[in-house]
C-alpha cells in the first residue's frame, strides 16, 4: 500500500445527531458513528472503520473441520520460520554497534523496461547485487528500499521505517516496531525485485549468474511457503497479524504473485533455468489463485459486482485495512484481478462470468463531467466539475449502495471527498482513470470470451 508516513492528528469524539447518523447507516450499511480531529472539516460522517482479523488458530473453529488442519500447519510453519528469521539475524549481530536500519525509500529503483544489454551493465549488477543482500531468510523481500545503495551489512534490519511508528490503537500498528514488513508482497516487493534478477540472469548464462538464479529460486519456495491453503497471499509472510493477514488484492499483490509462477511455469520472462519441478510446483500454485479470487468477488442481490481491497483469510469476505481503507468494493483493484483472468488462456465459464460481470460493473460506475485534480495550493486536490473529463472511478464504494466512499483519520468514513481533511484527501489517490485499463483490454479479450 502507498504512502505510510502520514502524519496522524489527535483524535477526539464529537457528538452528532443520532438519528440523521442511524438514516445514513441504513443506506450505507455501516454501523453510524461521527469522529473528528481537531481541524478536520466537520463532513457527512457515515460510519466508522472496524478492524480486520487476524489470522489465529482460535479462529479455525470457524472452518468446517476437514479444512483446519492444513491451516493449523500453516499457522505452525509460518510462526516456525518467523522464529528462523530472526534467529538468522540475531546471530549476524557483530559486537558493538549494530548497523542503522535501511533509510525508507520511495518505490522504484528496480527499472524493468531497459534494453537487455543495460541488465549485465555495472549499475544493473550492482542493484542485483543489494537486491540478494537483502533477501530475508526466508527467501522475501522488505518494501520502500533504494536498491542503488549498497549492499546489506551484516546484523542490519532486513526493513525500514518501523521504529517511529506508535504502537497505539491505529489499525496500521505493528506488533514489534522493529521488526514488521519482513517478507511482503506490498508495493510491488518480492515480485519486482524477483523480476529484475530473472533479467539480469537471463545476460549471465554462466557462474556470474548463479548467486541471481539461486536468490530467484528461493523466492519462488518463498511464495510457494506464503500461499494460503485457499490460494490466496496476505500481505506478509511470515504473517504477523491484523489487515496484514488479509488475501490482499491492494497492490495487485494476489494477481502479480500468481502471474510470476505463471510465468515461471511457463518458462517465461527470464525464468526459464528453473528447475522443471519447481515449475510445475509454480504453475498449480498460480492455478489455486483463481479459486479465491472468484469466490471473493462480492455479490449483491444476487449479481455478482467487483472485488475488495483486501478480504478475510478464512471467509474471503471484505476486510478493513488502515483506519481510512474500510469495507468497500474497489475498482483499481478489481482491474487488477481482471487484467489477470483476461490472461487466462483457457478461461472456464465461471472466470467468463466473473469478467463479464465484472467490467459490466466498471462501465456503470464510471464517473464522467469530473476531475480529481488541484484546486490550489492551499487546498491541493479536490473533486471538481470538468466538462467533457473521464471517465474516472472512485477508489472504495459503499458495497450495498455502489456509492463512493472516503476514509479519514479518526476511521471515519464519509460521502463526499471534498469534506475529508486536507492531508488524508491530498494523501491517497481517492479517484483515478486507473479501471480503464480493464475496459480496453476486455476490448481485446471480448469477442473470443462471448
Amino acid at each position: 500500500m502507498t504512502k505510510k508516513n502520514d502524519p496522524i492528528g489527535e483524535v477526539a469524539n464529537v457528538i452528532v445527531d443520532r438519528a440523521r447518523l442511524a438514516r445514513q447507516a441504513a443506506l450505507s450499511g455501516v454501523i453510524a458513528l461521527a469522529l473528528a480531529a481537531p481541524g478536520f472539516v466537520q463532513a457527512s460522517v457515515i460510519g466508522k472503520n472496524e478492524p480486520a482479523r487476524s489470522l489465529t488458530i482460535e479462529r479455525l473453529s470457524e472452518l468446517p473441520v476437514p479444512q483446519r488442519a492444513a491451516w493449523a500447519d500453516y499457522i505452525k510453519r509460518s510462526q516456525a520460520q518467523m522464529q528462523r528469521d530472526r534467529a538468522a539475524l540475531a546471530a549476524e549481530l557483530p559486537q558493538g554497534q549494530t548497523p542503522p536500519p535501511p533509510p525508507e525509500a520511495g518505490s522504484g529503483h528496480m527499472p524493468l523496461d531497459k534494453d537487455a544489454a543495460w541488465y549485465a551493465s555495472p549499475e544493473a549488477r550492482a542493484i542485483a547485487d543489494t537486491i540478494v543482500s537483502f533477501q530475508t531468510p526466508a527467501g522475501g523481500w522488505s518494501k520502500n528500499q533504494d536498491r542503488t545503495k549498497p549492499p546489506r551489512l551484516k546484523g542490519q534490519r532486513f526493513a525500514n521505517n518501523a521504529e517511529h511508528m506508535a504502537l497505539d490503537d491505529s489499525f496500521d500498528a505493528p506488533v514489534d516496531r522493529f521488526w514488521t514488513f519482513v517478507g511482503t508482497l506490498d508495493n510491488g516487493a518480492t515480485t519486482t525485485e524477483m523480476r529484475f534478477l530473472a533479467k539480469v540472469q537471463q545476460q549471465l548464462p554462466g557462474k556470474d549468474g548463479d548467486a541471481y538464479r539461486a536468490s530467484i529460486i528461493k523466492g519462488v519456495n518463498y511464495l510457494l511457503a506464503a500461499q494460503y491453503p485457499n490460494g490466496g497471499w496476505p500481505q506478509i509472510y511470515p504473517i504477523e497479524g491484523g489487515f496484514h493477514d488479509a488475501v490482499t488484492f491492494n497492490d495487485n499483490a494476489v494477481a502479480e504473485a500468481a502471474m510470476i509462477l505463471e510465468d515461471v511455469a511457463e518458462a517465461k520472462e527470464g525464468f526459464a533455468f528453473a528447475p522443471p519441478a519447481l515449475r510445475k510446483a509454480a504453475g498449480a500454485a498460480s492455478a489455486r489463485a483463481i479459486r479465491p479470487i472468484l469466490d471473493a468477488q462480492v455479490v449483491v442481490d444476487g449479481k455478482k459486482t467487483v472485488w475488495p481491497q483486501q478480504v478475510d483469510p478464512l471467509t474471503l469476505k471484505p476486510s478493513s485495512a488502515r483506519d481510512y481503507e474500510m469495507r468497500s468494493l474497489a475498482s483499481g483493484e478489481s482491474t487488477d484481478v481482471l487484467l489477470f483472468l483476461m490472461r487466462q488462456p483457457k478461461p472456464t465459464p465461471e472466470v467468463k462470468d466473473a469478467v463479464h460481470a465484472g467490467v459490466a460493473w466498471l462501465k456503470a460506475h464510471a464517473v464522467y463531467g469530473k476531475a480529481f485534480t488541484k484546486v490550489s495550493d492551499d487546498e491541493g486536490r479536490k473533486l471538481v466539475d470538468a466538462p467533457g473529463a473521464g471517465p474516472i472511478w472512485s477508489r472504495n464504494y459503499d458495497i450495498r449502495t455502489g456509492q463512493p466512499i472516503f476514509g479519514d483519520w479518526g476511521k471515519t468514513i464519509h460521502d463526499d471527498v471534498n469534506e475529508i481533511s486536507k492531508g488524508r484527501r491530498n494523501g491517497y489517490s481517492w479517484y483515478s482513470a486507473g479501471p480503464q485499463k480493464a475496459l480496453d483490454a476486455y476490448a481485446r479479450w471480448a469477442p473470443a470470451n462471448p
